[in-house]
């Protein structure tokens, strides 16, 4: 069962490059802290470049104002995280962070398989909302669509 509003973040490592290949458990990314996490398929894909990606980057001063960080994860690996961050002039302080594995995607009950074109265990297209690591919102999409997880939803929701 997927997570819901209400349950505590799971504890799973993650990956990110900052001078280098860093590792950051759950606990640390969420803790005190508000956060949105948005969920994409995978890096330099159709709807994840062109439109989800793009629409936290535009919206990133209209989170922060708000006292919301946010952070984009993919399962892939880091250093593909760090250059389509790069490619799509993602502001400092918008986290890019690897699931490599999917740990964190199946922990949260929102991983996909994608096998029938490729791409493996890959994770859902979401957006959640969290405060001191618990979970305020879910916003997660039904295949094939792009709406309840964009910046702009969720920016008017929290």
């Amino acid at each position: 069962m997927p997570i819901q509003p209400g349950d505590a973040i799971p504890e799973v490592t993650l990956k990110h490059i900052d001078d280098g290949v860093h590792t950051i458990d759950t606990p640390t990314l969420f803790a005190h802290r508000k956060v949105v996490l948005f969920a994409v398929p995978g890096a330099f894909t159709p709807t994840c470049s062109e439109r989800h990606l793009p629409g936290f980057v535009e919206h990133f001063d209209a989170f922060r104002e708000r006292g919301v960080e946010v952070a984009c994860m993919a399962v892939n690996d880091p250093f593909v995280m760090q250059a389509w961050g790069e490619s799509q002039n993602v502001p400092q302080g918008l986290r890019m962070l690897s699931d490599g594995n999917g740990d964190f995607a199946r922990a949260l009950g929102l991983e996909m398989d994608a096998s029938a074109y490729g791409m493996g265990v890959r994770s859902k297209r979401f957006a959640l909302y969290a405060e001191d690591g618990v979970v305020s919102q879910l916003f997660v999409e039904a295949p094939g669509e792009f709406k309840v997880s964009s910046a702009e939803h969720v920016l008017a929701s929290i």
